[in-house]
């Protein structure tokens, strides 16, 4: 004898894209290559090297923070504009 399938509860829809949602945090930089390690000190993540190519903006993907090219971008970069997020090709 065949057994029945357990009736499924009714769910709630699951969004199709959660492009909406906002980065928790966004960070203007004069570089298009980033590193971001979080800023969480013991509770950040492994530092990362973040590039936006194109696009003016790139996000991490541990933590969703959106770094963002400013207007006047590919300057000198500031660790003014974004303490502690940006590392030049200087290794500073």
């Amino acid at each position: 004898m065949a057994r029945k399938a357990k009736p499924v509860p009714n769910r709630a829809p699951i969004p199709e894209r959660v492009d909406s949602v906002p980065p928790p945090e966004v960070v203007t930089v004069r570089s298009r290559r980033v590193a971001c390690d979080g800023v969480g000190g013991a509770l950040g993540h492994p530092k990362v090297w973040l590039e936006m190519g194109d696009d003016g903006f790139v996000e991490c993907g541990y933590c969703d923070r959106r770094f963002v090219l400013a207007s006047d971008s590919e300057g000198v970069a500031s660790e003014q504009l974004a303490p502690g997020v940006y590392v030049g090709s200087h290794g500073h």
